[in-house]
């Protein structure tokens, strides 16, 4: 079985420790992450991750703002990318999906639920 390559960025840093430690343990997958917007659009360009999930709320550079370029550079705009994020506001929402996010999940998600999420995406977007 092939393993997949998880770019997670967040500025919180132990919700990402966790987060990967879990998500490598229980599914498999590789994760590697990145704790700002900047250093996040740098390694998926370098690494070109199979899905990335982003938070929002972080300095600098929002999620938003890293969704953004992510989808105008031709290095990165077929990754599929979730916003995974404690902010659940409409506006947040319809702007994610106006930038084209795969899905739009509020935290906190059990890590079982976050893995199926994650499987039906990479199904659908890598014929797995």
């Amino acid at each position: 079985m092939v393993k997949r390559l998880i770019l997670m960025i967040d500025d919180e840093k132990e919700f990402c420790q966790i987060t990967k430690m879990n998500l490598e343990l229980m599914s498999g997958f590789t994760v590697i992450t990145a704790f700002s917007g900047k250093e996040g659009i740098k390694i998926a360009r370098q690494h070109n991750p199979d899905l990335i999930l982003c938070d929002i709320n972080m300095p600098h550079m929002d999620g938003l703002q890293v969704l953004e370029a992510l989808k105008k550079d031709a290095k990165t705009m077929a990754i599929p990318v979730v916003m995974l994020t404690a902010r659940q506001d409409e506006y947040a929402k319809r702007k994610a999906a106006q930038l084209y996010d795969e899905e739009y999940i509020t935290k906190p998600i059990g890590i079982q639920d976050l893995k199926e999420e994650i499987k039906k995406i990479l199904r659908r977007k890598k014929g797995l």
